[in-house]
């Protein structure tokens, strides 16, 4: 099953929420605007005994909440998850252009952990087993292993792209319509 993309009120991205929790900001009149080729799911209720209709409540893929978000999410660096770097990477090794499975990928740190390296967007890369067991600790250019592609901090919309683990193609279209130019995710 999708999750559902919640937006403020003036289209930026603030989380991904699951479909019972969209369908209750539905329910409660709490979406201002909404998106999507189709409803990503229709709940069906009881039956009104007067009408014999039964209750239908259609969740969109995309849902806008009254009000601005308080938080610039623009200043927030997006958190670090191994999966989220190996997308960002393309399931591809930056020392030799291997593109593996994720199960086969390590994350090597650019300067090693061994000295003072930090776990961050822009000292690690993924990495065939084979080439992190090469350089081992040491820096690229001690061992030799020039970068093949230098490292980032995701945007605000590619960080959704990359934790989105199944998302719809007219939602990641939409996020996609507002990557960076550039970007290695589109």
């Amino acid at each position: 099953m999708h999750d559902v993309l919640q937006l403020d009120i003036t289209g930026l991205p603030q989380a991904w929420i699951s479909v019972e929790q969209a369908a209750c900001l539905v329910a409660t009149g709490s979406v201002v605007w909404s998106a999507g080729e189709q409803p990503l799911t229709v709940l069906r209720g009881g039956v009104n005994a007067t009408t014999g209709r039964q209750s239908r409540l259609a969740v969109p893929p995309i849902v806008a909440l009254r009000g601005a978000s308080r938080l610039n999410l623009f200043d927030v660096v997006p958190s670090f998850r191994k999966g989220k770097l190996l997308k960002r990477d393309r399931h591809t090794c930056a020392y030799c252009g291997a593109v593996q499975d994720p199960r086969a990928l390590t994350v090597d740190h650019i300067v090693p952990a061994s000295r003072g390296g930090p776990l961050s967007w822009m000292n690690t890369v993924a990495a065939c087993r084979a080439c992190n067991s090469r350089k081992a600790a040491r820096t690229p250019d001690e061992a030799r292993m020039p970068l093949l592609f230098a490292p980032f901090v995701p945007s605000r919309f590619e960080d959704f792209i990359l934790k989105g683990r199944h998302i719809r193609a007219d939602v990641h279209d939409g996020l996609a319509a507002r990557l960076p130019k550039g970007s290695r995710l589109s």
